[in-house]
């Protein structure tokens, strides 16, 4: 809906784009690029506006994701965590000591924020879409600034204004609906 590049690294292409106000280009690691940081290297030489990663999985590529976010491009990026928290920490665990507070001082600045979905088995045997939101509010910058971690879930809590949710809420509310089992909550929350 707006005249931006677009560039995406897939592994693989799961779904063509074709450009009409905004210029997708897609890259695919292994036919067009070695791998996620390298295409992430390139894609900066083109100018991009908005950068799709596929998937975060090493050091080099976190880095420069979060270095691209840093100089004011939006950076979408897929990560395998079951929660907010355990997103945060994935993304800051791969930094050696040394780095974790320019990290964390960085990733403050620069996260807009963290969506986890999980595909949970419905009560008429399809799947039902359980999801936590994780806005970076004020509240949440100076959590992941200073490294209190615990207090996350509840800065999520009281985030609803924000547009925060909990996985324990969005599991609630589908066990609420009769959409899951109780035995699906409990495993969810």
């Amino acid at each position: 809906t707006r005249p931006v590049h677009v560039l995406t690294l897939e592994d693989p292409i799961e779904y063509a784009h074709k450009s009409k106000m905004a210029k997708v280009t897609q890259r695919e690691v292994g036919k067009s690029t070695t791998s996620f940081a390298r295409g992430l290297h390139e894609s900066l030489r083109e100018d991009p506006d908005i950068i799709v990663i596929g998937e975060m999985r090493d050091l080099e590529t976190i880095e420069m994701a979060i270095s691209a976010a840093e100089t004011g491009h939006l950076v979408i990026a897929t990560m395998h965590t079951r929660d907010a928290g355990s997103t945060l920490n994935r993304i800051l665990d791969v930094f050696p000591p040394s780095q974790q507070n320019q990290i964390r001082a960085m990733t403050a600045g620069s996260l807009r924020g963290i969506v986890c979905q999980r595909l949970l088995p419905s009560v008429d045997d399809g799947v039902v879409l359980a999801c936590e939101l994780m806005v970076n509010t004020t509240a949440v910058a100076n959590i992941i600034r200073d490294g209190k971690d615990t207090g996350l879930d509840t800065a999520m809590q009281s985030g609803k204004k924000a547009g925060m949710r909990t996985m324990q809420e969005s599991a609630q509310e589908l066990l609420d609906q009769g959409r899951i089992s109780p035995e699906v909550a409990a495993e969810n929350m």
